[in-house]
């Protein structure tokens, strides 16, 4: 597709920004300023860069693209880079948030910037480096590599908790984690290779697909987070500074569902299959039951998180559903909750700049003197509804519709959660917007400054356009969720004749 490594180059950037930042001169003003520079400079012309994987990319066929290869390791594990239709949306999503991290810690973050910076640009390469790996010791070490720069993001620039925070998240993470390794190792032994389109054309013997499939479970559900082990995800969220939270719930989140699509289904797609009701169950009371506590916070970030949880939900419940329009929703809904969910937390991280707070009864009448800020809020609150014509809409509707022909019970018990979600989104926008300004501390409040609307801004327009144009987004990805379900369903029909046959 091309003649040099764009996807070495995309993956790696990052981190010779992070090089030269470590290496600029200057005293403490002049090195953050440095730093800010050199940090947003690096992350848009990797975005550009990663522009040319769309410009590219073939969306006909569902083989991995841009492909490199090298010898690596001993035992066959070899340096293996390539995208398809399913990873690519997300390196896409990476390289296209990181910017706005950059220029919303532009002011806010006043300590150690130089090491913020750097921890950012670290942590972008091993998430587009996650999303690109063919190897599975590879995608293993860019996967838990990820853990490192966001255990120190929320530990030094967290809240006051923020090393409660960091710790549960680093334990939480890396307990799931450890038993894909034995899992990888498993694998290993069975085939002979760790090389990941190999594998997903291996059978698998069915007693290892089981506790192979329970062993990567583990780990992708633990970073969804799915129900019940979601409860590092609102601490770390509360005590992350904006940025840090706009990558977790953006990126980070999606690593598991990632990880469902690219491991779960296609490698062991008769465990899937057994399992298709114990994930449904789980689905629907994170679905069910997360959007009720949303409802009880009084914390906007832990709002907004609980919610998070409630979204994958949706996700993971049309993985599983193993039909295309339940996994081309799921795609297209990480996509989404990327934009908004990311969007959201920008949204807070403006208001707490002003306030210092984030207890959503300090606030109530900001549209009187933040009317550019009501609107764009607005705009991310009915997505997060899943209001039609924003895009919140496509992918839980895709997930729903995918979902109910295998299990109506579960695509019916999960629309509650539409409902639900309209409770609690709107609810907070009434209290932290709408009324009458009477609080003496919002008097001289500050509407959104021009750093503040380039980073609204574009993502107001990608919201709106997706959900009244998802095709680009849809098309990318359909030929790899295509041959996904074919491959799917062809492993399930053959062992349901083979039972037949065996009767």
């Amino acid at each position: 597709m091309t003649t040099w490594p764009i996807l070495s180059v995309v993956t790696f950037l990052p981190v010779i920004g992070a090089v030269l930042i470590y290496f600029a001169r200057g005293d403490d003003e002049a090195a953050r300023r440095n730093a800010r520079w050199i940090a947003l400079w690096t992350t848009l012309i990797t975005f550009a860069v990663s522009l040319i994987l769309v410009w590219r990319f073939d969306a006909a066929t569902a083989d991995f693209q841009f492909v490199e290869k090298a010898n690596w390791l001993a035992s066959g594990i070899t340096y293996h880079m390539g995208v398809d239709g399913i990873s690519l949306p997300f390196v896409i999503l990476t390289t296209a948030l990181m910017p706005f991290c950059i220029i919303a810690s532009w002011k806010s973050v006043t300590s150690r910037v130089r090491e913020y910076m750097m921890a950012f640009l670290f942590l972008e390469t091993l998430m587009v480096g996650t999303f690109s790996a063919l190897d599975l010791v590879l995608f293993y070490l860019f996967f838990e590599g990820g853990l490192i720069p966001m255990f120190l993001i929320i530990g030094v620039w967290g809240g006051p908790r923020r090393v409660y925070a960091s710790f549960k998240f680093f334990l939480y993470t890396l307990l799931g984690s450890v038993l894909m390794l034995l899992a990888i190792m498993a694998l290993y032994w069975n085939a002979g290779t760790t090389d990941i389109p190999t594998l997903m054309h291996t059978a698998v013997p069915r007693s290892l697909q089981t506790w192979a499939w329970l062993a990567f479970f583990a780990s992708f559900a633990v970073k969804m987070p799915m129900w019940p082990v979601h409860t590092w995800l609102p601490d770390a969220h509360v005590e992350a500074p904006t940025a840090g939270s706009v990558i977790l719930a953006a990126i980070l989140l999606k690593m598991g569902g990632y990880g469902f699509l690219r491991f779960s289904l296609p490698m062991f797609p008769l465990a899937s299959h057994d399992f298709a009701p114990l994930i449904f169950s789980l689905s629907v009371i994170a679905i069910v039951y997360t959007s009720l506590v949303a409802l009880m916070q009084e914390d906007v970030k832990k709002l907004i998180a609980y919610s998070s949880v409630a979204h994958m939900g949706f996700v993971t419940m049309g993985i599983f559903a193993g039909t295309t329009q339940g996994i081309a929703g799921g795609v297209f809904q990480m996509v989404s909750h990327g934009i908004v969910s990311g969007a959201l937390f920008l949204c807070v991280g403006i208001v707490y700049d002003r306030m210092h707070t984030r207890e959503i009864a300090a606030y109530g009448g900001l549209v009187n003197r933040m009317p550019l800020y009501a609107m764009a809020f607005m705009v991310f609150t009915m997505a997060n509804v899943g209001l039609p014509g924003t895009s919140g809409f496509v992918g839980e509707f895709m997930t729903l519709l995918g979902t109910f022909k295998v299990s109506v019970p579960t695509a019916t018990f999960a629309t509650l959660g539409v409902i639900l979600s309209a409770a609690y989104a709107l609810w907070l926008y009434r209290k932290v917007v709408f009324g009458a300004l009477t609080k003496p501390s919002l008097a001289s409040i500050k509407d959104l400054t021009p750093r503040e609307c380039l980073t609204l801004l574009p993502l107001v327009f990608l919201t709106i356009l997706f959900g009244v144009y998802p095709k680009p987004v849809l098309d990318m990805s359909a030929a790899s969720v295509q041959q996904l379900v074919n491959n799917y369903n062809a492993a399930v029909t053959a062992v349901k004749a083979a039972a037949l046959v065996a009767q």
